[in-house]
């Protein structure tokens, strides 16, 4: 069920995430401190936060200038690799999603996978490692809107990974993608106890968004006066 969108007048900073499917990145940035809203074309009843049912262009373009800060993560399967060898075909959404985020005039990160890292416009790229997950997973965010983000020290690779989608043998990092196996497992690795496997396969742990938040949150609250 789609719930009501409240904007708030008081202080506490309102950020927006765009195609937020369970609710990954959205559980990140609640964590640094801002007052979240997902919206998404499908019903999300995972969802944790506030949200709203829509088209996520529609509503930036119609809503996003309203919020302080603003995160998406148009659908990557267009580029997967896995998408590609079943021939599947999909939109490419990401220059249409940063057309729409600079119209705002607000501060924004747009994330995706390694397949569109040469779309995106000087991506940093986060792993699991820089935040003492047991995982990889590789994700790129492009910023704008005079929002900037430092690029972590990345750890060296030195815990073997599981094949893509199979069990994860003892000793190994599990990349939880496809039908895999082990679901609570991924849960309790990526930080996610509320989704199924749907959500697991795609979502954005939220310790990558907890500490893009916190940047954020480090860029705006000075200009507005906020503490952070």
């Amino acid at each position: 069920m789609t719930q009501p969108i409240i904007f708030r007048r008081g202080r506490t900073l309102r950020a927006l995430d765009g195609y937020c499917c369970q609710g990954g990145a959205g559980f990140g940035y609640s964590h640094a401190g801002f007052d979240v809203t997902g919206v998404d074309k499908n019903a999300q009843p995972r969802y944790p936060l506030a949200f709203h049912q829509g088209d996520a262009i529609e509503f930036i373009l119609t809503f996003g200038a309203g919020f302080d800060f603003i995160h998406v993560s148009p659908p990557c399967q267009h580029d997967t690799d896995c998408q590609r060898l079943q021939g599947n075909d999909h939109p490419d959404l990401i220059a249409p999603t940063r057309d729409a985020l600079n119209a705002t005039g607000r501060p924004w990160v747009m994330e995706n996978v390694r397949g569109a890292a040469a779309k995106l416009r000087n991506p940093v790229m986060l792993c699991g490692t820089m935040f003492g997950l047991k995982t990889y997973r590789h994700r790129y965010f492009e910023t704008g809107g005079g929002f900037a983000l430092a690029q972590p020290d990345h750890p060296a690779h030195t815990v073997p990974q599981a094949k893509m989608g199979r069990p994860v043998p003892p000793g190994y990092y599990g990349q939880y993608v496809g039908n895999f196996s082990g679901v609570q497992a991924a849960r309790d690795v990526l930080g996610v106890p509320w989704m199924n496997r749907d959500g697991i396969r795609e979502c954005i742990p939220p310790a990558y968004t907890e500490h893009i938040g916190r940047a954020a949150l480090a860029h705006l609250c000075p200009a507005l006066g906020v503490a952070a």
